[in-house]
């Protein structure tokens, strides 16, 4: 169900509609009506954070407005600001006990304090939050009160509900955990019927290889950090392994507290928000799990991402910014950071970082892979090939190969450069590893044909490629030009105009059905794309200069002018 209604713009455009009712024909009305306009405007760009002045203004001229209220606190809440959510929460929900959304910041405030009897009585009223967060926090309430019999019991009716079965036992195992019994945990976790092993993420599994040392297998545990860790460099689990190599335990500390419990159900909840494309409520959960437990550094990552898709850059670079580069997701962070910082122009600052980041972790292949990208996407193809060369040299070392993907990234890089002979190569080694990958095939019989060389095989990884992917305009546009550099100019026109068809604001693939429009003698047409094309500049590989010379010429003598050889050899040049 979702959880809060009010972050659609129609919603809060209804609640600020009551508040401009008061005194609509006043000057004051038309202050609140400027407000009201502004925080609905805020609302619909996803800005939350820019209409929490105007909603806190509305809410002053009418603090008993219900509206107002909740979108106050769903703003509030989402960019981070706890105290004014949890302030404006209370007054809501003396309001409406049963607006969720005042339960739910009231409830992650409760478990924040340590006061488990208002959580209680928060998650067992009749507020409709989400089952499962309702059910566990009642599980986990009951744990911080000293009840672990109810907690139990309340674990098994939230296990029954279709679905939740490995969540509640995975929180069953951590409350065992918790209270000392790590053989109950560790047989919960090993139970088949259960089903908690094959739902575990990270935590989750460090949590196991902890629990397996304090029952003093540590056979078990190492040959569970090598299945699941094996090539990542995770300092916690290097710690571990050292530890029971050693057979020595570790004391378990994944979850601390009932309330750490509790942050653990809002964060696996913020990522199945997300998973299920529900990017808001996803953002909620995550902000209740690291209010409630800072170290949940998984989530915090989620609201950079959430952010991110949002298109509030400022906030995700600011959430990122949160996440300490030693920690295990301190490098996912720093790129993520240098994306924004990327998507804002700030393009040096982004570069800066990642080469810093590379430096400090010299294992790291991601680190290196990730900086040639940047740089790739900077112009500097040369010093982008050499960091996926070092990405490859890591992976080597490691015991690992290098993905298709690392070999594309480095011919592009190849090419780009001027380095033909190492692009081709990699291209190559790229489709050793997947024959028919369509980007791969498109690149390479691309370039052949611009090139001028093994034309017929690269027709032939052309036209696979369109097979592997035939609603790419890009790769339909790489088979026309193929026909169209090849003089079948006919052939070319009508998958020229598809993929116009599936990119139609792309300037390259305008100017290119300009040339095979001009081709083939439809002259008018020829200038009308051009002029497209032009409209839709600047694009990285489209000559702008060239293509105001055909408008102003035509192609023949903007070939002829470039020393390339004419259209049509045998024939008069079409009129001009």
């Amino acid at each position: 169900m979702p959880l809060f209604q009010t972050l659609r713009p129609a919603a809060l455009a209804v609640a600020l509609t009551s508040v401009l009712a008061l005194t609509p024909q006043s000057g004051q009305a038309q202050g609140e009506a400027g407000a009201f306009l502004a925080a609905r405007q805020a609302s619909l760009m996803s800005d939350y954070a820019a209409s929490i002045p105007y909603l806190a203004r509305l809410y002053t001229i009418d603090p008993q407005n219900p509206g107002t209220l909740e979108a106050l606190v769903v703003a509030a809440f989402s960019v981070g600001q706890s105290d004014l959510a949890r302030d404006r929460a209370e007054d809501l929900y003396a309001l409406d006990p049963l607006n969720r959304a005042a339960a739910m910041v009231l409830l992650s405030q409760a478990f924040l304090e340590g006061d488990y009897a208002r959580a209680q009585q928060i998650a067992s009223s009749d507020a409709p939050i989400h089952p499962l967060i309702a059910g566990l926090a009642q599980a986990w309430a009951h744990l911080g009160e000293g009840r672990m019999s109810e907690a139990l019991d309340v674990l098994d009716r939230v296990a029954a509900l279709d679905g939740m079965a490995p969540f509640a036992n995975y929180c069953r195992a951590m409350a065992l955990a918790l209270v000392g019994d790590i053989e109950g945990a560790v047989a919960v976790l090993e139970d088949p019927e259960a089903s908690v092993a094959a739902g575990l993420n990270r935590r989750g599994f460090v949590a196991y290889a902890q629990l397996l040392g304090q029952a003093d297998r540590f056979d078990d545990a190492l040959a569970l950090i090598d299945t699941v860790f094996l090539g990542n460099a995770d300092p916690k689990v290097e710690r571990m392994r050292a530890a029971f190599e050693a057979g020595e335990a570790l004391p378990f500390d994944v979850v601390s507290s009932p309330a750490e419990g509790m942050a653990e159900v809002f964060s696996v909840m913020a990522g199945a928000m997300n998973s299920s494309q529900n990017p808001v409520e996803a953002l909620i959960y995550a902000q209740a799990a690291v209010l409630v437990n800072p170290r949940l550094t998984d989530s915090q990552l989620l609201i950079g991402q959430v952010f991110e898709q949002l298109e509030q850059p400022q906030m995700a670079a600011e959430a990122y910014a949160a996440i300490p580069a030693d920690d295990v997701f301190g490098n996912a962070a720093r790129m993520g950071r240098a994306q924004v910082l990327e998507s804002l122009g700030r393009m040096d600052e982004a570069l800066a970082d990642l080469t810093q980041m590379a430096a400090d972790h010299p294992e790291s292949y991601a680190a290196h892979s990730v900086l040639g990208d940047f740089l790739r996407r900077d112009g500097q193809a040369e010093a982008a090939a050499q960091a996926y060369t070092e990405a490859m040299a890591i992976l080597t070392a490691q015991g690992l190969q290098p993905d298709w993907q690392l070999w594309f990234s480095r011919a592009v890089a190849h090419e780009r450069a001027g380095n033909w002979d190492g692009a081709e190569a990699d291209f190559r080694a790229a489709l050793a590893i997947v024959p028919d990958q369509p980007t791969v095939l498109n690149y390479l019989g691309y370039s052949l044909i611009e090139r001028g060389e093994k034309l017929d095989e690269a027709m032939e990884m052309i036209e696979r490629a369109v097979a592997g992917d035939p609603d790419s305009g890009y790769i339909l546009d790489s088979l026309a030009w193929a026909l169209y550099r090849l003089g079948r100019y006919d052939e070319a026109v009508p998958h020229m105009e598809r993929a116009v068809e599936m990119a139609a604001v792309d300037p390259i693939l305008n100017d290119h059905l300009g040339d095979v429009y001009w081709a083939v003698g439809r002259l008018r047409e020829a200038r009308f794309q051009w002029r497209r094309a032009l409209s839709f500049a600047p694009a990285d590989d489209l000559d702008e200069e060239r293509l105001r010379r055909k408008l102003e010429v035509g192609l023949d003598v903007v070939r002829s002018e470039a020393g390339e050889p004419p259209l049509h050899p045998d024939a008069e040049s079409p009129t001009q």
